[in-house]
């Protein structure tokens, strides 16, 4: 049990573990599911831990001085968690996000202190899929603002500190509360820190771990396949076919593609049969999961992320 807290950004971390039998009973795999509840943390999603050590590193090292105005582009999550952060150590916060996302993001951040600027997506983009065209109008933006509000960047696809929270706190509480016992993690692709830390952190107690990279199958850039639909598909916060600094690709050891379909599916179960109220990127990694229990790693362990709340989707169709 922690401490008596002074600071919201205290509680984050050391969420709990899942074993999702009810899920690998309904779709009739051998094997376990190990889920780590990431969206318990105070800002809904794993990207909380993200915020936190890049902040506290910064800060530490003098590139983030006192009072500076801090700034990142989000889907939302690294957002939120920035937001609370920031807040209670008094740096003002920047959001630059895509009008793609989902409205409750913005609406959240601004709620925590934090200025939202919404950049509109590219003119044939969809509402609800934010590509990497859309990204790259995203980043043009928050270059422009460092500038002008000569803000500290907390830039979670560059920053050593950014998959170094994963790596120093989500691989070692993975590691201890299954007790070493796992065989496999997989982690779809976002900006990539949290497989590029865990795979560090999960293979360096145990080599033979093998993890899996998962990607929305119309974006499936590092498993080498060809853009399906200029690369749109409906899993916010991922899949955005545009590589990723941090990834360190001796460190995966395969590869799941995803659907836009089988993951609402399986998001939906996730609330109905576990009672997990989660997003649609901790549907993706649970139907990667299931589909390596059904195939080479059947009647193996599996550990992942559920990575946000299901509260961050309720303006979308997920769950209609």
């Amino acid at each position: 049990m922690k401490k008596l807290m002074e600071n919201i950004f205290e509680a984050i971390g050391e969420t709990p573990m899942l074993r999702l039998k009810r899920i690998t009973q309904h779709y009739g795999v051998e094997g376990e599911i190990y889920a780590k509840l990431e969206y318990l943390n105070p800002g809904y999603s794993k990207k909380d831990r993200p915020a936190l050590q890049m902040i506290e590193e910064a800060e530490a090292d003098g590139s983030l001085k006192v009072g500076q105005t801090v700034i990142e582009l989000t889907s939302g999550n690294t957002g939120t968690g920035l937001a609370i952060v920031c807040q209670a150590k008094g740096h003002p916060f920047i959001a630059v996000m895509s009008e793609g996302n989902s409205v409750e993001r913005a609406r959240m951040m601004r709620a925590l202190g934090a200025e939202v600027i919404m950049v509109p997506q590219c003119k044939d983009s969809v509402k609800g899929q934010v590509s990497g065209q859309d990204l790259a109008l995203v980043e043009k933006q928050t270059q422009q603002l460092i500038w002008e509000r000569n803000a500290f960047r907390a830039d979670q696809f560059r920053l050593d500190s950014s998959c170094r929270a994963h790596l120093l706190h989500t691989a070692e509480e993975i590691w201890k509360q299954s007790g070493g016992m796992i065989d496999c993690f997989v982690d779809i692709l976002g900006s990539g820190g949290t497989f590029a830390g865990c795979a560090q952190g999960l293979k360096a107690h145990n080599p033979n771990i093998r993890c899996y990279a998962v990607e929305p199958e119309n974006a499936a850039l590092y498993a080498g396949k060809k853009l399906v639909n200029e690369g749109r598909h409906k899993v916010q916060g991922c899949g955005y076919a545009m590589d990723l600094p941090k990834i360190n690709k001796a460190h995966i050891d395969g590869y799941i593609q995803v659907n836009d379909e089988g993951v609402y599916q399986m998001t939906r179960d996730l609330a109905r049969l576990e009672g997990t109220f989660v997003g649609i990127s901790s549907g993706a990694n649970v139907c990667a999961a299931i589909a390596l229990l059904r195939g080479k790693e059947k009647g193996k362990t599996i550990v992942l992320t559920l990575n946000d709340s299901g509260l961050k989707y309720l303006s979308t169709d997920l769950f209609e």
